[in-house]
């Protein structure tokens, strides 16, 4: 059965320079097994299917796929899912707000200047890093224990530890062992740059170290972390892929009810259809 397919560039206004999603729409009858299968094949961090909502509220309902399990949230598949629904016409009866269903639960996405900006989900783990933990991360880093001025969980469902380094320049300088846990880093800009924060993602995938281009659930908490402890104030920008030459762009905002939402760019770079 042919399904229309998108693949979009996420936390870019360039095409290539993003982080890719491919997002299968008209899913519905797919079994777990065939969107698995599908999500391996084409290799992506993450593939997402697009369902009818089940959800009271929801304007769509979405799974997302790593090639190897099933996320019950990420941040990137979250807006270029978002992007690939719009495209086809879809409209919600919100105007500007749009909601998502995952199993993560309900996850609002409204259209900014930047693009479009998910509400950063609650952390299901957060506070300090147990040290004996601590000091694994600092081995697969190829870090002294000195050089991490800061670490916190940062789980808002892949299970993220985020560690801060003393700048953008030590986080771009980092070439790390095999990973076997996902691991965000981050460290400032000077003031008055125009990004103030780099951020690099690990994670393991078939014993090697994998590093994602941009990332928006580790965005997402990490500016939760930042904000709370005062070493960021919102807005921000966070630029993310330079060490993989991409260009990734997350702009950080925080409304009047304290939501924190994370947002960029997306392009289509793909629209066809696909046989499954």
């Amino acid at each position: 059965m042919l399904r229309r397919f998108r693949q979009v560039d996420v936390f870019t206004d360039t095409p290539y320079q993003g982080n890719p999603l491919a997002v299968v729409l008209d899913s519905d009858g797919l079994t777990t097994a065939q969107m698995q299968g599908f999500a391996r094949w084409a290799n992506l961090s993450e593939t997402t299917f697009v369902l009818p909502p089940t959800a009271p509220g929801a304007d769509y309902q979405v799974r997302i796929f790593t090639p190897v399990s099933e996320l019950p949230f990420a941040g990137h598949p979250t807006l270029g899912t978002c992007y690939a629904w719009l495209s086809t016409g879809q409209q919600t009866a919100r105007s500007g707000l749009i909601v998502q269903q995952c199993a993560a639960g309900l996850i609002p996405i409204r259209q900014t200047t930047a693009g479009l900006a998910f509400a950063a989900p609650p952390l299901i783990r957060s506070g300090p890093v147990e040290e004996p933990l601590l000091q694994h991360v600092t081995e697969v880093l190829r870090l002294a224990r000195t050089d991490i001025v800061d670490s916190e969980w940062a789980d808002n469902g892949p299970g993220w530890i985020a560690v801060l380094l003393k700048s953008a320049d030590a986080v771009l300088e980092l070439k790390p062992g095999v990973v076997d846990l996902d691991v965000g880093v981050v460290g400032p800009y000077p003031k008055g740059s125009p990004e103030a924060f780099e951020l690099r993602a690990f994670f393991p995938k078939d014993d090697a170290t994998v590093e994602d281009p941009v990332t928006g659930s580790l965005n997402a908490s990490v500016a939760q972390w930042l904000l709370r402890t005062g070493r960021a104030t919102a807005p921000y920008v966070a630029s993310q892929g330079r060490a993989l030459g991409r260009a990734g762009r997350v702009h950080i905002t925080s409304d009047q009810e304290g939501t924190i939402w994370v947002g960029g760019g997306i392009v289509t770079c793909i629209t066809g259809d696909v046989d499954l």
